[in-house]
This record gives C-alpha cells, structure tokens and sequence, in this order.
C-alpha cells in the first residue's frame, strides 16, 4: 500500500502531528478557504483530512471527493453531511468524551461572567472609572440558590449539573428539546436525587440561568428564538456553548436591548466566526471566541484522537472514534 497522505487544515497540538507523520505524509494548512478546501477534497492527491467545524463538507462535495475519511478535530460534526459521506464510502470521526469537563468549565465562567457582569466591571475599572467602593456599582443576580435550567441532559449537561450544585443552585433539565422522553435514574446516575426533569415550556419558565447543551439538528436550529426569549424572566441569563445556530442572534440582540433577560453568555455563534454586530456593543453580552475546550490537556487529547482517527481511515480501517450516519 502507498503511504498515506494527510490534510491537516490547520496546525493541530501534539501529539496528533507525530502520530500522522509517523503514519504518513502531512500537509499542514494554517486556514483554508472553501474553494481551496474543495480543490484538495476532490484532487485525489490526500487519503483523509483532519478536519476543524468550519470545514465545510456537504453532499455535493462529498460526492466528487477522492478521500477515504474526514476525522473532525471537534466532537461536534455538523460541518459534515454523514449519510452522503456514508453514501460514498467516506469515513467520519470525531473526538467524543474529551471536551466534557472542558466545556463544562466554560459554561459556568459565562454564567458568572454574564450574572456578575464581569466584562462590564473589568472595562469599567480599566477605563479609570473605579474610584471606590459604593453599593449600587454593577449589581448583578444570585447564583447561590437559584434555578439552573440544561437544556440537553448528556455528558456536558451532567458536568454542568455537578458544578451547579456545588454552587448550591437548584438544576432542572429536559432532555432534548423542544421534544423529550422521560430519563431514568440509571441514565442520570449520581444525579438522580438531585436534579427534576421538566418539559421544555416549564423549564424555560422556571429558569434563572438557561444552559444549552443540545446538537445542532433541524429541529435545535433557532430552538431559543423570540418566542422563547420573550417567555424566559425578565432576570434571566442565557448560556450557549452548544452551537451557534441554536440561538437565533437577531432575537437575542433585541432582548437583551430590551431587557426581556437580564443577560447572555455565548461562546458560539450563528454564523462563525461573524458576530451579530449589534451583540458586540451591547454591555450585558458576555462573548468569548469559541474557547470552550481551550484547555491545554482537552486540546491535547483532542489532537490525539483525531489523528488515530485519521491513520484508521487511511489504513481503511473503522475509526477507533466513528461517527454513525
């Protein structure tokens, strides 16, 4: 067999690097563009590519590509058209499992970033504004005894709850919105005492801070849309770091403008890497870049899957991470 040939799109940690050079050749991209993208899909010059969420790979370039695999260096995978990858023999994987904590950790920041109105203080204080203590400056809402609402009960939902309640908050959860099936305390293991499953109406009613943990399917696009905005209190935060089109971003803006909610904390956004313009100057949206798994030992184990992917695929084999159309 030919050694294998790997397009990694852009510059990935170690040790993916050393376990695809140690497979094969690598052609390391620092950003492509999507013709650019296309041209080396569909040239027959690559078995598989190492793939970050803003690589688009739909059914019609999936049919003209001349690759083996698409290991996605993400958990999330909707950058790829599955069952036309499947159509046209074409392995998928992802990195599962590795960026829970990760992403849990960056829920709460925005939590208490957005409740705390952490940027609004920390631009206050740089800007010399801060000339001492006084008992109106940037109050912001509770954490301690308010109500969590996880929209997405899975692994990061499950992390999520564990922080919250060390916090002494009060976690409720639906399971996969806008539709739902009961959870058994099997499934939610330790948290079975500790967390109500509610359906998604309710919960977005009762919660004080409403999390988003879902995928990025039709039915999840725009799921907090307007109407779901407009039924949340008035002192209520909302927290995405599932994916961006899960929020429609022109509705958000004109809540928080209006001060249906009290806050927003996004570390993604509906159409990465543009921002809402209107978000980016209002002072009661916590943004950050997409930071969730920036955590050096997630952003390791992440490459380190994605390349073990990637050298399965090329070799024709299954995937030790595979996504199933």
């Amino acid at each position: 067999m030919s050694t294998p040939r790997f397009l990694v799109t852009q510059e990935i940690p170690e040790p993916g690097p050393s376990i695809l050079r140690e497979a094969g050749e690598v052609d390391v991209r620092h950003g492509m563009s999507a013709a650019e993208l296309e041209g080396a899909v569909t040239s027959g010059d690559y078995d598989v590519v190492l793939a970050q969420v803003s690589d688009r790979f739909d059914a019609p370039l999936l049919a003209r590509a001349r690759i083996r695999g698409i290991a996605n260096y993400a958990v999330g995978y909707n950058n790829v058209d599955v069952p036309a990858a499947a159509e046209h023999g074409i392995a998928v994987g992802n990195t599962p499992d590795v960026l829970d904590d990760a992403t849990a950790n960056i829920a709460m920041l925005l939590f208490l970033g957005a409740a705390r109105r952490a940027h609004e203080a920390s631009e206050y204080l740089r800007g010399g504004h801060f000339t001492g203590l006084r008992p109106d400056l940037l109050v912001g809402q509770d954490v301690t005894g308010a109500t969590l609402g996880i929209a997405g009960m899975g692994r990061i939902g499950k992390a999520v709850a564990r922080r919250a309640l060390g916090f002494g908050m009060r976690v409720l959860f639906t399971q996969r919105p806008p539709h739902d099936r009961e959870v058994t305390r099997e499934e939610l293991g330790d948290l079975a005492d500790h967390v109500t499953q509610l359906p998604w109406d309710e919960l977005v009613r009762e919660s004080d801070y409403l999390s988003l943990h879902v995928p990025l399917t039709e039915s999840t696009t725009h799921l907090v849309d307007a109407d779901v905005l407009h039924r949340m209190k008035s002192t209520a935060v909302l927290v995405n770091t599932a994916r961006g089109p899960v929020v429609d971003e022109k509705a958000l803006v004109r809540a928080l403008r209006d001060g249906e909610i009290f806050a927003a904390g996004l570390d993604v956004f509906e159409n990465e890497p543009a921002v809402e313009p209107e978000l980016l100057e209002l002072p009661n949206a916590f943004l950050l870049p997409h930071v969730g798994s920036a955590e050096a030992g997630t952003r390791a184990g992440m490459a380190r899957m994605a390349a073990e992917n990637a050298v399965a695929m090329a070799r024709g084999e299954q995937p030790p991470y595979p996504v199933q159309p």
